[in-house]
């Protein structure tokens, strides 16, 4: 490991490439964590994300902002997962994030999986640096209802778990600032980091995927604008009063920012009935 492991607070990142992992990252620069950041390819349908996360990695080291991050491959698991999220799954649903029909988009125990092999990482850390190392999460009071491998009492299990498992487990914490914000808040939080850091909000904000059903037009990906996690995050761009920086599309083709939120607006009223 580097030398300057040891020079800041530690931080090991579960990256998926989406708007919150991406938004902690940005939070943990802003407040002068050194950073290990880690995905997962698990055969996910929209594996563009993974795409994402390196985009905003090289971005970041363009400004100055280095990242230790690194791919974990998990791809040999697709074929034995039954979920709507995997190559191979059923349909993604569409509608909103808090239907009940979002339950097919559950990978059975997706967040214990990645939970050990961060675990392991960040125990690794701070054996080596002797500092306490930080699990960081971006998990939110949206994802409780419908995840429950996002619930505390899940983290809290699962924590116990690892320290009874391994020596010197007390070095390490979790760090999950969203639990009880919503996507929001999070770009809230996101804003505020862009302008402590000097980045570039649309920027940053482009290159992340929340879209399940990413769509290929001409060889280019876009995100869609119909699964329920696009209509969420949709809505925290409303929210925030800002146009969404990522690019939509449907069947027939690129869309307007316009008809993304139009669309969305109409899913909320609809829910809120």
């Amino acid at each position: 490991m580097q030398g300057d492991l040891f020079e800041k607070k530690q931080a090991v990142l579960s990256l998926s490439g989406g708007m919150d992992s991406s938004t902690l990252l940005l939070h943990l620069l802003a407040n002068d964590f050194k950073v290990t950041a880690l995905s997962f390819d698990y055969g996910q349908k929209h594996r563009i994300e993974l795409r994402r996360a390196q985009e905003l990695i090289n971005y970041l080291a363009k400004q100055g902002y280095h990242v230790r991050y690194q791919v974990i491959k998990l791809d040999g698991l697709t074929p034995l997962l039954n979920s709507a999220l995997v190559e191979g799954g059923w349909d993604v649903p569409e509608g909103h994030y808090e239907e009940s029909n979002m339950k097919d988009t559950v990978v059975p125990n997706r967040n214990k999986i990645f939970s050990s092999l961060i675990q392991a990482v960040a125990l690794s850390i701070a054996n080596e640096t002797k500092q306490d190392t930080f699990i960081c999460l971006g998990i939110h009071a949206g994802d409780h209802a419908i995840y429950p491998d996002c619930r505390q009492e899940f983290r809290d299990a699962d924590m116990e778990a690892f320290q009874i498992g391994n020596w010197d487990a007390e070095r390490v914490k979790f760090y999950t600032p969203y639990l009880e914000g919503n996507k929001h808040t999070i770009l809230e939080d996101g804003l505020k980091a862009c302008e402590t850091l000097r980045l570039e909000f649309n920027v940053v904000y482009e290159r992340t995927n929340t879209s399940y059903k990413p769509i290929q037009h001409d060889g280019v990906w876009y995100s869609d604008y119909k699964s329920a996690s696009s209509v969420e995050r949709i809505e925290a761009f409303l929210a925030l009063g800002r146009p969404d920086p990522v690019a939509y599309a449907d069947e027939n083709g690129p869309v307007s920012w316009e008809v993304a939120r139009d669309h969305a607006k109409n899913v909320l009223d609809s829910f809120s009935k």
